[in-house]
């Protein structure tokens, strides 16, 4: 980073109608030879959580051995390129689930709780880990935090004795507060960017139809900014303003494609039907939201608990959720290990994707905090024990990577939640069931 005699406060936005474009960290937002600048300078602490359901092969998850030289394993080989910043977490146990197994996993995931039995619109589980760091690094941003899914939600029952909205979604802001994921990427664009000042669906729909960028409403700010910009402020604008506008082109694309496919029914537009792409573009869509602080929690599904996806872009036509039920049968365990190996290709190009965009003195991977995993480990005994829990990134310098910490098998997992709830400096003493900290994280 160069520190400048000149100085754009961190929250500055590109302002146009009915749109609010928030800017990445700006060598000009940072303060000449004062005590500020230092603070100014200082990594801005960011969480990620990416959810995978219906659990995984531990013997092609699992590296086989433990301590400072991590070997890959099958399952987890596509993120070679970033064994650094990796560390692989085994032994933690999400806690016996008494019924509604799926449902009871991902609840539990982040909250420490498994959820009330309820079939109806009253639902309590607890407040989510996310949602603890949101609260704390929320005020500094336009969104306290941000949730994403590449499946739609469900309705109905969906587990015994449980409601959907515990495998809808894995955050919750209060015990009764689920959050609902959002699964459309044009929704989320426009959370984030916004769309403009009318509720009109008709002025929504014109302004489609014109292809319109939200990046033409605010051309004259932009111009009025380059002014005060230096030449690596104005690369790293362009830059920004080029991905925007990239994503934009993509869910445009999307809802194109969708529309010729479809052209005899009535529907929004919705996500693309590639797996890759869908994922690809929702990872974008978390690297946009980042980049520009506009908010600095992010919870991710990639799918909920239950999912009958399949893949047959990987050759996987069975789906997913009765693949999990294996019964050791060597087809479906294989069937298994390639879907979760798909999963784990498309958060290397997030991780890549991450590290390829300047934060600050370093780069978005360095500066986050980054959980991958799944709230049951073999599928089809619907296990809780030895979750598959990877980290990624370097939490604004507080994680080390290139590692497989190998805990007992009696380590709650809500142990790693306050543990990295301190490093993100929330020094909570107790979380669900947690009995400490993990020693040597």
């Amino acid at each position: 980073m160069i520190v400048t005699g000149k100085h754009l406060p961190r929250r500055t936005f590109l302002r146009g109608l009915g749109v609010a474009v928030g800017l990445p960290l700006l060598d000009g937002m940072v303060p000449a030879l004062t005590a500020i600048s230092q603070t100014a300078a200082r990594p801005v602490a960011r969480l990620g959580v990416v959810y995978v359901p219906n659990g995984i092969v531990m013997a092609d998850w699992t590296p086989t051995v433990a301590g400072p030289r991590l070997e890959l394993s099958p399952i987890l080989r596509p993120l070679a390129p970033f064994t650094d910043r990796l560390t692989v977490l085994t032994g933690l146990r999400s806690g016996p689930p008494n019924y509604a197994v799926h449902a009871v996993a991902s609840t539990r995931f982040l909250t420490g709780r498994p959820p009330t039995p309820s079939t109806g619109a009253e639902v309590e589980a607890g407040v989510s880990m996310d949602q603890v760091a949101a609260r704390e690094l929320g005020p500094q941003t336009q969104l306290a935090s941000l949730e994403v899914a590449l499946e739609r939600a469900e309705s109905g029952v969906c587990d015994i004795a449980s409601s959907c909205v515990y495998t809808d979604t894995i955050a919750w802001r209060g015990a009764r507060t689920p959050l609902p994921m959002e699964h459309n990427p044009r929704a989320v664009f426009e959370r984030l960017f916004g769309d403009s000042e009318t509720t009109d669906p008709a002025a929504r729909a014109a302004r489609l139809r014109r292809r319109r960028s939200i990046l033409d409403s605010v051309a004259r700010t932009v111009t009025d900014l380059r002014r005060v910009l230096g030449p690596t402020d104005s690369a790293k604008l362009t830059e920004y303003l080029d991905a925007v506008r990239d994503v934009e082109q993509r869910i445009q694309r999307v809802e194109e494609e969708s529309a010729r496919e479809l052209p005899d029914l009535d529907r929004p537009a919705g996500p693309p039907a590639s797996f890759p792409e869908q994922a690809r573009l929702m990872f974008d869509l978390q690297v946009l939201a980042y980049q520009s602080d506009l908010t600095r929690v992010v919870t991710f599904m990639v799918g909920r608990e239950f999912s009958g996806h399949t893949y047959p872009e990987i050759g996987v036509h069975d789906a997913h959720h009765p693949l999990s039920h294996h019964q050791h049968d060597p087809r479906k365990l294989a069937a298994l290990t390639k879907i979760s190996m798909h999963h784990v290709t498309q958060l290397a190009y997030y991780l890549e994707r991450l590290r390829a965009t300047p934060d600050g003195d370093g780069s978005l991977l360095d500066h986050i905090t980054l959980v991958y995993g799944a709230g049951m480990s073999d599928g089809n005994a619907h296990s809780p024990d030895n979750l598959p829990i990877v980290l990624a990134g370097g939490g604004a310098g507080t994680l080390a990577g290139g590692r497989h910490l190998q805990y007992g098998d009696d380590t709650p997992l809500e142990n790693l939640h306050v543990t990295l709830l301190h490093k993100m400096g929330l020094p909570i003493e107790h979380f669900g069931k947690s009995t400490g900290t993990l020693a040597g994280l």
